[in-house]
């Protein structure tokens, strides 16, 4: 026991170490929590050649052992280096130090933090993945009850695939990749796959029947355009239908499936992310013409599932079952991103496996023991009407605790009659839970007490429409109307009812809900002219009115669907209800809305409803029936009562009614009539694109052209360049390599902007600049007005032209993946820096085809402290948009190189080169235009399993 406790300490001590120089090298981020005796000492800790010497010392002076340089070559982890002490250390008898109790002192070293300490997405996914990496976090059925099991750490692994195929692709960070994809394993990778590869998603739902491809895709086409989609996920069937938007928007690269991305690429960047950086883009699922993509940063997103969390207190133990779509808000974030941040269980079907056979959600919420649920008020509608009796012979509903009922208005019958008839199944009346969200407060807005029954408000009808009083009824008033309480704000969070000049009225009295929170967006993408609307001050407009009672909020209506005839308010929800329930009329199939008569200048009342009955006798039935019952409930017939076929109703994604567009087809004359055939809808669409495809057609050939143009130049100049390099006294083959470099830029009209030339000291220098692409080296020679020693990575030498070339110039090459190798080329760097020879360092090392600074190595400033030189930093711009790596196509575009100050060393010490390695870096980073990716976390979840 003795013996283990030591190797325990001698672990500790060791990480501490490691801790102490990963601290001072990556400042800003947080090693506590990361650093284990399996770290990869480059690939998870970034630490190169010359830090394992440092650490070497380090570990040396801290245990007061001799190390053998041979170990710099071998290690690869804190348990190596821990070995490696253990063996140097006589007192201590390595092999009797079993694995599992070297694994518990790293457990002791990583301090863990909880999730509700995450910043974005990605640290909630990744802190999962790190600490309970096999733990279950989605079970899927599909249509045939089959299901499949994703765990933290393979959503993370398979997220991270399609990441790689999203970089290769060239997606930048910060552009908007759209995704239209069932519910699916897909779905769940690509979402988190586009995040880490910097990208923001842009949830879409593919066509739902072949009659609506044209509107379908006119309709994503106004949305792609507005969010600047570059690349569309989608599945293998809608693949080639969804590639004619390609035509109609101008961003769209392809449209790709996520099988074809998992195949390509294999190097990740990790991507730096921030608080207030956008998690993703939530268009409202009846954008048209004016789309409102909904602007939802992390922060956002965390603040509003903390909120909802803390309110019904969820927890890892809770399952939550969902057949909402996970294109919609409630679906994405209110059941799979709420239950990842908790930990807690999905099950998840598809949306068409509850519509097909509505009883499949309740019997999966029996089959799991599911405590969570939520549904638009027509899904619980839709179990009422759709499921027989004899389905649900041995159901048990008595574990859900939490039924949320929001996304629509909520009926006060459909919350009793659920409660009634499925209390026989255990259901409990207190665990419906009427609530009000909406996707400008990412989800949810307002909630009720735990525990409490929904509270249904009966007011008196006369006194609300006439002036929107909500005066409590008499129990003996029979023309009274229904609202159902939706709860108090979230904590955090504020509600108001302002009338029309934004004064807030008093209680009971009807106006338009304003809020304000730490959830709410920070406006719509690209449509200012809608942003300006939705802000009023600090409040925002959820174009809804409410009234509050008894610090409750109780939703009327959306104000657009308000019909204002002689006077008086007429709210069309209650009237679709009553019309729905007579005999022939499709339940949740009927419309209600205003239509503006010139010659009264008021509202003429309109109802469509749908109906399957045939024949005048029916049909004129129905009609005195409709007209009686909107007579009864408004005390006035409506101005047209128009009888349609099924499916003739325009519906959202979610089953809502698309009021406004409903009424504009029927001012138009178009309601009711059929749809095109799918081969003549294919064809518009194609010809509607056919302009914007031959212009994108003509750009890409000049593309190629220029590109063709380019390579015909350097192929032109290549060989005598070559030769006279290779031939020529070193002075002279500077001169000519700059000349031919000067020449090549100016055949190729690249403009080449130069500044802070008279920032180079006389005296030799080591130059640093950032990398970006195959082409820096070039421009910096056309750039500098003198003679630099270059530094460049050891493959170099593979190839005979390239190792003869760059040899003829004076390159030192360095082997960054063998440490003593790498150790033995430092030493000769300091040398030439001793000897006075001005140096040139890309120290990021590498270059990849993302956009952003990778940390640096150290050997630049370790030479430049050794031979007392000042690092002047270089920075380069345009060059990757000019030759992206791994493209072999040069395009059109400037190209500026900056010039910065000299910094000197405070010191000839480690501390003093990691003090100028900053600030060089600070300075580059200032001035490049690009992200820092030095400060995203290493992936070390891979390694840290339960």
């Amino acid at each position: 026991m003795a013996q283990q406790a030591r190797a325990n300490q001698q672990a500790d001590r060791l990480i501490e170490v490691v801790r102490q120089l990963t601290a001072e090298l990556h400042e800003g981020r947080d090693y506590e929590t990361l650093i284990t005796l399996d770290s990869g000492l480059d690939r998870d800790l970034g630490l190169d050649s010359l830090a394992r010497v440092e650490l070497l010392s380090r570990i040396e002076r801290c245990f007061a052992v001799r190390l053998s340089e041979k170990v710099l070559a071998r290690v690869e982890s804190p348990r190596d280096l821990l070995r490696a002490v253990l063996a140097a250390d006589p007192s201590s008898q390595p092999s009797s130090v079993p694995q599992e109790d070297v694994e518990s002192a790293s457990a002791t070293c990583r301090l863990v933090d909880e999730a509700h300490q995450a910043h974005t997405l990605l640290d909630v996914l990744d802190w999962h993945a790190r600490i309970h990496p096999r733990q279950l976090h989605i079970t899927l059925y599909d249509e045939g009850d089959i299901r499949e099991e994703i765990t933290f750490l393979a959503l993370r692994q398979e997220a991270e695939a399609v990441a790689c195929g999203l970089q290769y692709s060239g997606i930048e960070p910060g552009q908007t990749v759209a995704l239209m994809l069932p519910t699916s394993r897909d779905y769940f990778i690509s979402f988190f796959g586009v995040l880490l590869a910097g990208g923001v998603p842009v949830p879409l739902y593919p066509p739902a029947r072949p009659a609506q491809i044209e509107e379908h895709l006119r309709r994503h086409s106004t949305i792609l355009n507005n969010s600047l989609a570059a690349l569309l996920i989608t599945i293998a069937e809608v693949k080639p239908i969804a590639r004619l938007l390609k035509a109609q928007v101008v961003s769209l690269q392809d449209a790709v499936t996520v099988a074809e991305l998992c195949t390509r690429g294999s190097h990740f960047t990790q991507q730096p992310f921030q608080p207030d950086d956008t998690a993703f883009l939530q268009y409202t699922s009846g954008s048209t013409g004016n789309p409102k993509g909904v602007v939802l940063s992390h922060a956002n997103l965390l603040a509003n599932i903390r909120a909802m969390g803390e309110c019904v207190q969820a927890s890892a133990s809770d399952v939550f079952v969902s057949w909402l779509p996970l294109y919609h808000d409630m679906g994405l974030i209110g059941a799979w991103l709420g239950s990842l941040y908790f930990g807690s269980r999905l099950v998840i079907m598809s949306p068409l496996s509850f519509l097909v056979r509505p009883e499949s959600w309740l019997w999966a919420i029996h089959r799991h023991r599911g405590t969570l649920s939520a549904s638009p008020n027509f899904g619980y509608e839709f179990c009422l009407k759709k499921i027989d009796d004899r389905d649900l012979e041995g159901l048990d509903l008595s574990s859900w605790r939490l039924a949320f009922n929001g996304a629509e208005p909520v009926s006060p019958e459909t919350v009793q009659n659920f409660s009634v008839r499925f209390g026989r199944y255990g259901f409990c009346a207190e665990a419906m839970t009427p609530v009000y969200g909406l996707a400008e407060s990412s989800v949810g807005l307002a909630f009720p007490a735990m525990g409490s029954k929904p509270h249904i408000d009966r007011i008196q009808r006369e006194p609300f429409m006439l002036s929107g009083r909500a005066i409590p009824a008499l129990s003996s008033d029979e023309k009274v109307l229904h609202f159902v309480g939706c709860g108090h704000p979230l904590k955090g969070h504020r509600i108001r009812i302002v009338d029309a000049a934004d004064r807030e009225v008093g209680v009971r009295q009807e106006g338009r809900l304003q809020f304000m929170g730490p959830s709410v967006t920070s406006g719509y993408f690209r449509n200012i002219e809608q942003t300006k609307k939705l802000f009023h001050g600090t409040w925002l407009d959820s174009g809804d009115m409410a009234y509050m009672a008894d610090g409750e909020v109780f939703l009327t209506s959306r104000v657009k669907d308000i019909i204002i005839q002689g006077g008086r308010n007429i709210y069309p929800y209650e009237l679709e209800e009553a019309v729905a329930k007579i005999h022939g009329i499709r339940k949740g199939c009927v419309a209600v809305f205003g239509s503006k008569d010139a010659k009264s200048a008021t509202e003429r009342l309109v109802v469509l409803a749908e109906t399957r009955q045939t024949g005048p006798e029916k049909l004129n039935a129905l009609h005195r029936d409709i007209n009686s019952c909107v007579s009864d409930l408004l005390g006035m017939p409506a101005d047209r009562v128009l009888l349609v076929a099924p499916h003739t109703l325009l519906k959202t994604s979610s089953g809502k009614l698309r009021r406004a567009a409903i009424r504009e087809k029927y001012e138009q004359g178009r309601l009711g009539k059929g749809g095109r055939a799918v081969w003549w809808q294919i064809v518009r669409v194609v010809m509607a694109g056919l302009i914007p495809q031959m212009a994108g057609g003509l750009r890409r050939l000049g593309e190629y052209l220029y590109g063709g143009y380019c390579w015909g130049l350097f192929m032109a100049l290549a060989l005598p360049l070559w030769l006279l390099v290779v031939l020529l006294p070193l002075g002279w083959r500077w001169a000519v390599l700059r000349q031919a470099a000067r020449l090549l830029i100016g055949l190729t009209r690249t403009p080449l902007l130069i500044k802070g030339l008279d920032n180079l000291p006389e005296s030799p220098m080591v130059l640093v600049a950032n990398h970006i692409s195959y082409l820096d080296s070039f421009i910096l020679v056309a750039a500098l007005p003198l003679q630099v020693r270059f530094v460049a990575k050891a493959e170099l030498q593979k190839k005979f032209m390239v190792r003869t070339f760059l040899t003829a110039l004076d390159v030192e090459f360095v082997d960054r993946y063998d440490a003593q190798q790498g150790v033995a080329a430092a030493r000769r760097i300091d040398q030439s820096g001793m000897q006075g020879k001005s140096l040139l360092f890309f120290p990021e090392g590498t270059l990849h085809r993302i956009g952003g600074l990778l940390p640096f190595h150290m050997g630049a400033f370790t030479a430049a402290t050794q031979a007392a030189m000042p690092v002047v930093p270089l920075i380069i711009r345009g060059t990757r948009q000019k030759l992206r790596s791994g493209s072999w196509f040069p395009r059109q575009g400037p190209v500026s190189v900056k010039i910065g100050k000299p910094i000197w060393a405070k010191g000839t010490d480690w501390s003093a080169a990691v003090v100028l390695r900053d600030a060089a870096r600070q300075e580059i980073l200032r001035h490049c235009g690009e992200p820092d990716l030095a400060g995203t976390r290493p992936p070390v979840w891979e390694k840290n399993h339960d």
